[in-house]
Parts: structure tokens; sequence; C-alpha cells
């Protein structure tokens, strides 16, 4: 026998659970019915692989015991079974990406219950649940080629302990010690509407065992939920379902159930969450679609069924076009289920679109969620790519509602033939960039780009409708016929002040711009930079430093404002004083940087500047 203690995140999730979780405690009974379905859904599909054609036939239930003499609620299924590594790893260790951030978010989340409810489901740990009725959990189990069982064996606080058994059947059986306070689940009326409303879906039978062994009674409808008509599956079998599915203890925003026969067939029953899992910006997220060959369960961790840009989607998808004997490999080459994706992702879009068009309000909420990910498929998905632009929304100038594209190219000025934008790090560096003057002025209207992605999508769709792209932070942008600035024309006198003030700067500045020219853009700043015609555009840039911290890249024009007071001083001023020029030169560069969120070139210097200017205004 080995003692071990739990992991300090276990027991943090257990300690969770058990004490502040859950106020509806008929949870445990789905969590353990769903392991024992998943259970079962393994074995059957390596007694179908190749390397397990002539395994014996098995046939496969699930079933609840009760002993009010012993107290014990038990749960017995002929699944896979696990071995001693498998209890470790299941039941002594959570070993998952973003465990910490998990538990963060559980902290704060406990007390709001169906925010707790639906990050439990989500990471997968239903099982600790027990510990809410249970004083004491045993597990009995026996994996399928192997020769050793085992007993796994705690009290949900102190850790647990493992020794081998003499369990002889493949499977596994959990055996609940239900505390005094808990009686309640040790009838079977409780235990059989509890079954009804939370596992009806699961397609294996659920018997509940009376006093003696032939005395059966299957407590759920067994049939595999995706295989039913539309019509026939009620909104509470979708909602428990795609909480089964892994969708997590919330309800679906939007459901999706398809029969499509033909060359190739197929079923699918996908669900779209009400609000994000946690985990929705890992790396490792991939879409939560169970793939099973005529219900013979295949896999839940192939990649190649929806793309990453629709990982928020959980369910099922059932086809007979798979051979049961396919390896992975194959599975990720397979035409048959690259058909099958083809036709899902324009489903998704198509029901997409339908909501967007007759129900915005319930497309807001799910931009509002998902979005972020959604646009992704622009970057990605060169088939799609248009079709998810046009159920894109965006910020912009207008005002605080996001705008779809169709709507920013109806409202435009009718001399206007591009779409302007601003890509920056957020809203506030956005609305407050000195770019956005002269727009504001004109009242053309200029789109906020705050998510990393849309920099890279931009590369791929140069245009929408006919109308580019441009950004307002890059090149010179011919602005003249949408109407003159209110300002005075400037003299003759102040245009070769003017020039004289460019040659002179871009003199002092050298190599740290690219050039220095007088600004059409700017009203109320100084100075702003801006990325030549061909460079790199701000945000672009600064994405590639954050990629690879010795990227360098290329220098900027530094554009001023010919109107501002502090621009008019200095190009009125004879002095021959070159440091102080040189001060006013590199300060107004740093005060460009400063604004686009960049750091000054020598911040030292930069405020021993500032020190000096202040010293002299205060004598």
């Amino acid at each position: 026998m080995s003692k071990e203690q739990f992991t300090a995140d276990t027991g943090r999730v257990l300690n969770i659970v058990i004490n502040s979780l859950y106020s509806d405690k008929d949870i445990f009974v789905r969590e353990l019915i769903s392991n024992s379905s998943d259970a079962i859904d393994k074995r059957r599909f390596m007694n179908l692989s190749e390397s397990n054609k002539n395994s014996t036939q098995v046939t496969h239930s699930i079933q609840l015991e009760v002993s009010t003499k012993e107290q014990t609620l038990v749960f017995t299924d002929n699944g896979i079974g696990m071995d001693e590594a498998d209890l470790k790893a299941s039941l002594g260790t959570i070993a998952k990406s973003g465990t910490t951030e998990f538990l963060e978010q559980l902290e704060k989340a406990k007390k709001d219950e169906s925010k707790s409810m639906n990050l439990i489901g989500q990471f997968g740990v239903g099982f600790y649940s027990a510990f809410m009725v249970a004083e004491k959990v045993e597990v009995r189990t026996l994996k399928q080629g192997s020769k050793k069982a085992f007993k796994w064996l705690s009290d949900g606080s102190s850790g647990y302990e493992i020794s081998e058994d003499d369990r002889k059947d493949v499977g596994t059986t959990i055996t609940l010690f239900i505390k005094k306070s808990e009686k309640e689940f040790l009838k079977k009326e409780k235990i059989s509407s509890v079954v009804k409303k939370y596992s009806d879906h699961i397609q294996y039978p659920i018997e509940f065992v009376g006093g003696k062994a032939a005395d059966k009674e299957v407590l759920n409808d067994a049939s595999a939920i995706w295989t039913r008509a539309k019509g026939e599956i009620t909104v509470e079998q979708n909602e428990e379902f795609f909480r089964q599915s892994g969708g997590g203890f919330g309800k679906p925003m939007l459901t999706l159930h398809n029969k499509t026969e033909g060359v190739i067939s197929y079923t699918s029953l996908l669900y779209i969450p009400e609000t994000r899992p946690f985990d929705l910006f890992h790396v490792d997220r991939s879409p939560k679609v169970k793939l099973y060959a005529n219900r013979v369960f295949i896999t839940d961790t192939l990649d190649t069924i929806l793309p990453r840009w629709l990982r928020f989607i959980h369910g099922v998808l059932d086809t007979a076009d798979l051979n049961l004997n396919v390896s992975r490999e194959m599975l990720q080459h397979s035409p048959a289920l690259s058909r099958i994706s083809k036709t899902l992702k324009k489903k998704v879009i198509s029901e997409l679109k339908k909501k967007k068009d007759k129900e915005p309000e319930i497309f807001s909420s799910f931009w509002k969620e998902f979005g972020t990910v959604l646009k992704e498929g622009i970057y990605e998905d060169g088939d799609n790519k248009i079709a998810i632009l046009e159920l894109s929304k965006f910020e912009s100038t207008r005002g605080s509602d996001l705008i779809f594209l169709n709507d920013y190219v109806e409202k435009m000025h009718k001399d206007q033939d591009s779409i302007f934008y601003i890509a920056a790090e957020n809203m506030e560096q956005a609305s407050k960039s000195p770019h956005l003057e002269v727009f504001t002025k004109k009242k053309l209207e200029v789109l906020f780009l705050t998510d990393p992605i849309d920099t890279f999508w931009l590369s791929n769709v140069p245009d929408f409708l006919g109308k580019k792209f441009v950004s307002v932070t890059q090149g010179a942008i011919d602005l003249s016929k949408f109407g003159e600035t209110e300002e005075e024309p400037t003299s003759k006198k102040d245009d070769k002040n003017q020039e004289k003030l460019v040659e002179r700067m871009k003199e002092v500045l050298g190599d740290e711009v690219s050039d220095v020219r007088i600004s059409d853009k700017l009203v109320e700043s100084a100075c702003c930079l801006v990325a030549s015609d061909t460079g790199m555009d701000i945000q672009m840039e600064r994405i590639m430093k954050m990629q690879n911290k010795d990227f360098k890249g290329l220098p900027r024009v530094l554009e001023i404002n010919p109107e501002h007071p502090l621009i008019k001083l200095i190009s009125k001023d004879k002095s021959s004083d070159n440091d102080v020029f040189s001060d006013i030169s590199f300060t107004l560069l740093d005060q460009a940087k400063l604004l686009e969120g960049h750091m000054p070139l020598d911040i030292t210097a930069f405020c021993n500047r500032i020190n000096k200017y202040f010293n002299k205004s205060l004598v």
C-alpha cells in the first residue's frame, strides 16, 4: 500500500468543491455517470481497433446500487478501467495546462455558483464533487490489458492510499460512504429523479440495482441524443448534453444540430456556450468535439474536425464513413473528415449570419465573448475569410456602438475610396492618438483595430467591397478632397521658415528618423510619428518586437504641425544655439514616441532636458 498526498493544486480544488462550490449537490451523480460513460467509450473503441478485433463482445452498462445498511452509494461500469498510474494522474493530480489560472478564476468566481460550476465542468475535475456527500470514497478498478487491479481510498482531505485489489472484471467501481447529513442520496426515488434530470441522454443503460442482483431498472432513455430528430430533443436535454460534452455548467447560446446524407453522411450536434471558457486563449486549446463512427467513440482530441478559430465549440460528430481501425495519423489526413470539416465551417458561419440578421442581440452577445477568436479565421481560412469579415464588428470614431464593415462602407463620404483604420494595443491608446485629429475634424470615420490578430489578417485582406484598408499611421494620406480646414493659408515667408526648420531637424535627428515633414493631419498636437509608405505599420512593428527582442524596425517619419504654437516659435527662431535646437528636436521626437506608447530614445537624457527647461522657467 502506498500513501500519497494530494498535490497543492488538487488540495485547493477539493477544498473549494467540498466547502463552497455547489449548492445543488445532485451534480455529483451526473459527474460520476459522465466519467463512466467516457470510460465505456474508450473500451469500445479499443475492442474494435485492429489489435483487439478478436476481443470478447461486452454488453456495456452503468450500475447504481444503494445499501442503507452500509450507508453506501455505488457506481459500477465495465469501461476501460485504470491502473496505478491512471489513478495517480486522474484522482491525485491536476496535470493540465492553465491550472494556476484556473484556480485563480475559480477562487474569484466561487461566490457566483453558475460561474464556478462552469469552470469546474470545463476543467474536468467533477470526480471531486463526490466528496460533497461522501465522508470517504473508494475506487476499485482493473484496466483492460492489465493483470493487476488496484484500490484507491481517500477522505478528500488527508491524501489518498493506493493498494492492490482482487477485482477480476475489467472496469471501475466507485463506492461513496455517504455522510449522515446526505442520506437522501440513499433513496431510489432521489437517485432516479437525478438521473432522469441530468443523464437521460447517456447512450448506455444506467441501471438501478435493487435488493437482488436480478432486480434491475433502467433509469435513462439510453439512446445517443444526436441520433434523435431535432424536434424530439427538448431544450433541457440539449442543455444537459451540452454540459456533459464538455461545455461546462452553463447553457448553450447556440445549438447546431445537422444530419447530412449523400456522398459523405454524418450527424453533428454542436454548441456555442454563453460565456467564454477560461482557457480560450491558451495555445493548446482546440474545439471540444468528440468523434464517433456509428456511435462508437473514436477520439476527443482530434484538432482537424474544426479549426482553432472555432475552438469555443463543443459537441459531437458521428459519421459512418470512417474505418474504426484507422490510426490517429490517418484520421488527421482523412478525405472524409476534410469534407465534413469544410461543411461544418460553412454551417457555423451560416448560422451566425442568421443570428446577425434576425437576432442581433444574441449575435452581439456572441461577438462580445468570441469575436476575437472568430477573427482569427480571417487570417487562417482563405476560403471563408470574406464571410467571417462580414460577421466581424469593430469600434470606431463614430461612437460607442460596434459596427459592421458594411455599415462603415454604406456611411462613407461620397468621395471616400478607402477604409481608414488605426491599429493599437488598446482602445485608450487608439482613441487618443494624434493621427485621428484631422479625421475627426473632417468627420471621416476611422476603425479601431485593437486585437493582435487584426494586424495579421489585414495582410490577407487588402480591401473590402473594393475599398482599400488604409492605416492612418502609415504613409502620406491626401485628405484635400474632403474639404478645407478652417485655418488661413500660411504665407510664403512661413513656408520658407518651415522648410528651413524641416531641413535643420533632419540634420540634427539624423538616422533616428527616416524623414521630417510638415503634417497635414495634425490639428492639436505638435508632432507624431508615421510609418513610411513602404514601411511596416506601427502596430505590426510593435508585435514583431514582442516576438523577437532583436527585431529592429525601420526609422519612421516625424511629422510636425506647422500651426502648433511651439512649432511656429521654433520656425521663427533665428537663434544659432545648436544645443537648444537639438534639445527641442529630440524632445519632440521623444514626445511623439510617448504618444504612441513607446519609451523615449534615452530616458535619462529626456528627463534631463525636461528638468533643464523647468529650471529656466522657474528662475
